[in-house]
């Protein structure tokens, strides 16, 4: 893995929420801290478990000084900064350059469907050329099942050699195992981060960069023992106990609509009713399901 530019093992955070609805900014910051304390190398804020979508520019913006204010080192922090319209994704990118985070996961403009390849490089090749900054690296984020742009191995490929120095990975999301390992054959070197937590394991033994998660929230530690000993035969019992604890725990939270599960569970995991909250039009779980889930949730390894 020491030919990946990008590797390691990293929490798609979720943002908590005021109750006016807005950003949390204490208590995200305090998030950030613990998941880097758990065991992540780093926190990919502001994707899809973030509810990066449902945030206003100044809102994500706030959020990443936010971040950088309470310490959180800027090398360790890989926000989301890819939107619809072309000038906000370079606006929101050379935001995070001007703050010292070179490292930013970036969606394809999403909103039209059915778009050519041709049309995707076109995209992100002009806002890579109007940003034009050596510094910067970037993780495209596959996830066609909630973007609809899926981003096809030719494409990547395409991507990485027109600009070799800065389409350095890939956020793969959308949960095709194959699909990961065809992308870590055609392209050596190329980072590919698992989108989903079962997946890390044979995703680092395929070769492999390491992971972007959302049960990361929860479960860092264990992520971090499959990253750290996998490669270890002394250590396959633990590596096998940690990604079944992973397993438990991302299982769980699929059992309900995700991401207002995710926050549920932060909420159970750290006591604060707070993080119960979600922005519409995600709602959070009914009291019912969260019972339900209280009653799981306490019962995991």
């Amino acid at each position: 893995m020491s030919n990946h530019k990008i590797t390691g093992v990293f929490s798609a955070a979720a943002t908590p929420l005021n109750a006016d609805g807005s950003p949390d900014l204490g208590l995200f910051t305090e998030h950030c801290q613990r998941l880097l304390q758990e065991g992540c190398h780093g926190v990919a804020l502001l994707g899809t478990t973030g509810e990066a979508n449902s945030f206003s520019s100044s809102e994500r913006r706030a959020i990443l000084e936010a971040a950088l204010k309470a310490g959180v080192p800027a090398d360790r922090l890989l926000p989301g900064t890819g939107v619809v319209a072309i000038p906000e994704t370079v606006k929101l990118t050379k935001h995070a350059l001007s703050l010292g985070v070179t490292k930013v996961v970036m969606l394809p403009p999403f909103y039209y469907k059915g778009v050519s390849d041709d049309g995707l490089f076109a995209a992100y090749s002009q806002v890579l050329e109007k940003i034009a900054d050596a510094r910067l690296q970037v993780i495209l984020y596959h996830i066609p099942q909630v973007s609809g742009v899926p981003l096809s191995i030719p494409l990547i490929g395409r991507l990485i050699e027109a600009f070799p120095d800065t389409v350095v990975g890939i956020k793969e999301s959308a949960g095709d195992f194959n699909n990961m390992q065809a992308i870590v054959a055609a392209y050596p070197g190329f980072s590919v981060l698992a989108g989903a937590d079962p997946l890390l394991l044979p995703l680092l033994k395929a070769g492999g960069a390491g992971c972007i998660t959302a049960t990361s929230n929860l479960v860092a530690d264990s992520l971090r023992t499959v990253y750290d000993k996998v490669h270890d035969e002394t250590q396959a019992g633990a590596v096998e106990a940690a990604q079944a604890r992973i397993n438990a725990y991302r299982t769980l939270s699929n059992s309900y609509v995700q991401i207002p599960t995710i926050k549920a569970m932060v909420s159970l995991k750290t006591g604060n009713a707070a993080w119960k909250r979600t922005r519409a039009p995600l709602m959070p779980i009914s009291d019912a399901d969260h019972a339900a889930l209280s009653e799981a949730y306490a019962k995991l390894p």
